[in-house]
């Protein structure tokens, strides 16, 4: 264990590392993780990495050779976690469910800011922002997330748009992608007849 200090006192982190082969698998029917794309890391590979911890928490490491940071770990049961292999993650790694992943990852305990911009238009929108702050960080992080993660500024602004809407609905962030999915399919469907 490594010593670090952090302006509240002294953090102990476990900076362990693990590194191991596996398949991309997908999801058949699984609930709300229904045709979600993921890699499984095993309990005691998990253990290696957050010793103890049986719930959700962020990693840092190398799909390949593509790096990322602040991904969650998902516990699915029994010790075992799962890595969701989103869209983007499986264009910059260019590979699909089936193909083979060198996997190197430590825990990430580094800060999340929720996005400036869609703090200040939660200070516009009380009702969306009461909302916000009642439900826990890790939500608050999937919607800021989502936000920063546009590639355009009309993006940007769409979603900050939309989230305002759930939050001032009190829904969660996989709830409104769920509702926004069905929308746009059923504004596809009207649109082709």
């Amino acid at each position: 264990m490594n010593l670090f200090q952090s302006e509240k006192g002294f953090l102990f982190l476990n900076m362990s590392t693990i590194q191991f082969t596996t398949t991309i698998e997908k999801f058949g029917s699984m609930g709300e993780k229904t045709g979600w794309t993921y890699i499984l890391i095993p309990e005691n590979l998990a253990q290696e990495l957050n010793p103890g911890n049986k719930k959700s928490f962020r990693v840092k490491g190398k799909l390949d050779n593509w790096a990322f940071k602040q991904l969650a770990l998902i516990p699915m049961g029994e010790g075992d976690f799962i890595l969701a292999i989103n869209a983007t993650i499986r264009k910059n790694i260019k590979k699909q469910k089936g193909a083979k992943l060198i996997v190197q990852m430590s825990l990430d305990s580094s800060e999340v800011e929720i996005s400036p911009d869609l703090l200040e238009c939660l200070g516009e929108d009380d009702l969306a922002k009461a909302y916000f702050n009642k439900i826990p960080g890790s939500h608050q992080k999937y919607y800021s997330r989502w936000i920063e993660s546009a590639k355009t500024l009309e993006t940007k602004a769409k979603r900050i748009a939309l989230a305002l809407k759930a939050l001032s609905r009190q829904m969660d962030y996989g709830s409104m992608i769920r509702e926004e999915k069905t929308e746009r399919k059923n504004l596809n469907k009207i649109n082709t007849q």
